[in-house]
């Protein structure tokens, strides 16, 4: 893998793993579908022969794509919401860590893993868990009523964010660092003493 393709698919990868922290299911299931479909214009993700080969197959994509409508429409429903957050912890970051390993297969092992468990795991758990407080917080102050509203933002997201980590990575990066950086100054603040 040539250098500008490997930091393309870093890009892509963390931007991947970011929207897994918003919907586990959506990022895997449009990545499928465009290396299945070969719409990825800056890198040859040709998954053939790889560990991952299984990933671009007809019943991976229709796993997948079920999994996505299940997922959306379970953050609709009051209190499964809150279950599902749960469950969504631990899944987002193993969904984060696989997506970055696979846009990433091709470069050298160390580094693909490497990026893929610290950068992929990382941001999708960062993302999932400004998520959870997020709906924590809807929870209590609105009774679960906000939920909703809270559910249609984080589909938003993770589907906006997906389809530009697919098509333009570098812009997509931009904007995870955006909101990683604000989610960091949202916690500083929070936790800082009353003046």
């Amino acid at each position: 893998m040539e250098a500008v393709a490997v930091i393309m698919a870093t890009l892509m990868g963390i931007s991947l793993a970011a929207a897994s922290g918003f919907r586990v299911f959506l990022p895997p299931f449009l990545l499928s579908v465009a290396a299945r479909l070969d719409i990825v214009w800056f890198l040859e993700l040709d998954l053939v022969g790889t560990q991952f080969e299984f990933f671009t197959s007809t019943l991976a994509i229709i796993v997948l794509g079920i999994a996505t409508v299940a997922e959306f429409a379970g953050f609709y429903a009051p209190w499964v919401d809150n279950v599902l957050d749960t469950i969504a912890t631990p899944a987002s970051i193993i969904a984060g860590v696989a997506m970055t390993a696979i846009v990433l297969e091709g470069s050298e092992p160390i580094f693909q893993w490497a990026v893929a468990i610290v950068a992929g795991g990382g941001v999708a758990a960062t993302i999932q868990s400004a998520t959870v407080a997020t709906r924590s917080l809807s929870s209590t102050f609105t009774f679960g009523l906000g939920n909703p509203a809270v559910a249609t933002g984080e589909n938003v997201a993770s589907v906006a964010l997906t389809l530009i980590a697919i098509l333009i990575p570098f812009i997509s990066a931009f904007v995870v660092i955006l909101v990683v950086a604000l989610l960091v100054r949202m916690k500083r603040r929070s936790e800082a003493p009353a003046q």
